[in-house]
């Protein structure tokens, strides 16, 4: 029986996801790699966390978006899955927005952090 939880995600795009994580400062490896879990079990996947306890978390497309693969019972990360999830969410949102501005021809002006956690993005675009 498998230990995995698979947890839906809107992540569609792996290069943002890349630079979410390090943003969070989260180490990733990106490729054909394997999550390990629970007594050797594996799972293929395209990007995985590391963990010290020898548990990883992986995201592993599933033809529509990245899910993560994780055994929940091994967490190991700074902060609850849920947190988590809320902090790689609004960093890759960050930069899918910047990803798919820029050739449009946007610019980020300004990023406002705000004290209740959202942020705030000015872009901008020159037409001739």
């Amino acid at each position: 029986m498998s230990h995995f939880t698979q947890i839906k995600t809107r992540i569609r795009n792996l290069d943002s996801l890349e630079k979410a994580l390090g943003d969070l400062q989260i180490a990733a490896e990106r490729g054909n790699v394997s999550v390990r879990g629970y007594r050797g079990e594996t799972r293929p996947a395209q990007l995985v966390i590391r963990q010290d306890n020898g548990h990883d978390v992986g995201f592993v497309w599933n033809g529509q978006e990245y899910e993560m693969v994780t055994d929940v019972q091994f967490w190991q990360q700074p902060w609850t899955v849920e947190r988590f999830l809320g902090k790689v969410s609004q960093r890759y949102a960050l930069h899918t927005v910047l990803a798919e501005s820029a050739p449009q021809g946007f610019n980020l002006v300004t990023q406002e952090n705000r004290e209740d956690g959202t942020m705030r993005l000015v872009l901008q675009r020159w037409s001739a």
